[in-house]
């Protein structure tokens, strides 16, 4: 019905001819648009009437008690469940350690949170397919359990900023009491989930847009040899080249994934579309504008090179499979 709507806006409304680059473009626009509003609105809605009995307290009291691997692959899990971006999980990074909680930990979340949402997740099924979507998942996943492994190895708590450190470090002599979940009325839980479709919606619609425009404007100028014959499978240099294409631009989960889908579609190999949408995502300059407020500058040169060696081997790997 959407793709019906796009057609008829596009080439019977408007005399748009099919094949031509404006038409093309402008039905790409109008139809993913559509189909990612209406996806959010209604996950968005249900996925707030499951969060509203997730407290982010009980979280932290939770992973606070756990063995080192479980809590880095509960981390990162919970990074994967939660709608932050990169910026807006750094205030949850902040009530992590004040519990005392291993900064590996800490930084599974963080590393894995602007990378995975389950809005981005639903989206990339409809677009791309569940084979790369689970594939997508798992190494985002993946990069926040080993990097937080890592940045505990090097004791990375050292390296925090000093006000950051001190809550770490009284954190780790408080015994944070575990939360109890209030009893809440099928009305509370509507009402909670209504004003989370809000905000939340609210955040992202424009990202939404932008992204298809990006992703539209790809689909419909840029010549269909383009990539293939700049960034090709057969270049090695091509992976590292989109990675570090990507960090000067900004973007969520969930506006990149039209993006994704454009960029594949015009020949671009996998693993340079996965490292190059990965490197927006958590590897931007924006992110780490915030996150120098708590940490020091040697832990984010470490964060960074660690993210760029991680998406660049994971885009070869990719690039060599498919």
């Amino acid at each position: 019905m959407l793709k019906n709507f796009a057609d008829y806006v596009t080439f019977s409304l408007l005399g748009l001819q099919p094949g031509q680059q404006l038409g093309e473009a402008l039905n790409f626009f109008i139809y993913d648009t559509l189909k990612i509003f209406f996806l959010l609105i209604v996950m968005i809605y249900l996925i707030g009437l499951v969060r509203v009995s997730l407290p982010v307290e009980r979280v932290r009291s939770y992973l606070a008690g756990k063995h080192r691997l479980i809590g880095y692959f509960l981390g990162s899990v919970f990074g994967a469940i939660t709608p932050f971006c990169s910026c807006s999980s750094i205030p949850v990074f902040l009530g992590f350690i004040s519990a005392g909680i291993p900064v590996g930990m800490t930084m599974a979340f963080l590393l894995t949170s602007p990378l995975i949402n389950e809005i981005a997740v639903i989206l990339l099924i409809s677009l791309v397919g569940w084979k790369i979507t689970l594939m997508y998942v798992l190494i985002g996943l993946g990069v926040g359990i080993f990097g937080g492994m890592f940045l505990d190895w090097i004791k990375a708590e050292r390296l925090l900023q000093g006000f950051a450190r001190k809550i770490y470090e009284d954190g780790q002599h408080t015994q944070l009491e575990a939360v109890e979940a209030k009893r809440l009325t099928f009305k509370d839980r509507h009402k909670f989930a209504k004003q989370e479709l809000s905000e939340v919606f609210g955040r992202i619609w424009v990202w939404v847009i932008v992204g298809v425009g990006i992703g539209a404007a790809l689909h419909g100028f840029v010549p269909d040899n383009w990539f293939e014959a700049h960034l090709s499978a057969g270049q090695w240099w091509s992976v590292p080249v989109a990675t570090l294409i990507g960090i000067p631009l900004y973007s969520n989960a969930t506006a990149v994934i039209p993006v994704m889908e454009s960029l594949i579609m015009k020949g671009l190999p996998l693993g340079t579309t996965m490292a190059f949408c990965m490197s927006t995502v958590a590897a931007s300059f924006p992110e780490f504008v915030m996150l120098k407020q708590v940490m020091q500058w040697r832990l984010l040169a470490i964060v960074f090179l660690m993210l760029l060696f991680a998406f660049t081997i994971i885009g070869w790997l990719l690039n060599a499979l498919y």
